[in-house]
């Protein structure tokens, strides 16, 4: 087996590294509804949440696209009625 020991110099001071080219850590995965919850412990743990003013910038502009996109196809709807209203000469009765 060959040396997996390297040297590096940093600040005038040499130090040994050891490369790691042996197989990785492998974790016993446990199964049923413990594993189930251990995991999504893990998962949760690696989330980034957003701050407070993230939250409600993102939330207002949420808001806004939804406003400008209902507005958007209401004026299309009601103009594209108001065509075929003159252009089939229909009344649409209550």
């Amino acid at each position: 087996m060959a040396n997996n020991n390297e040297t590096i110099s940093r600040d005038g001071k040499d130090t040994k590294v050891e490369n790691k080219t042996s197989k990785p850590e492998q974790r016993k995965e446990r199964k049923g509804i413990i594993g189930y919850f251990t995991g999504v412990k893990q998962e949760m743990a690696k989330v980034v949440w957003p701050t407070r003013a993230e939250l409600t910038k993102d939330t207002v502009v949420v808001f806004g696209v939804c406003i400008f996109f209902s507005l958007l196809f209401w004026g299309m709807d009601t103009g594209f009625l108001a065509v075929l209203k003159k252009l089939l000469g229909i009344t649409l009765s209550k």
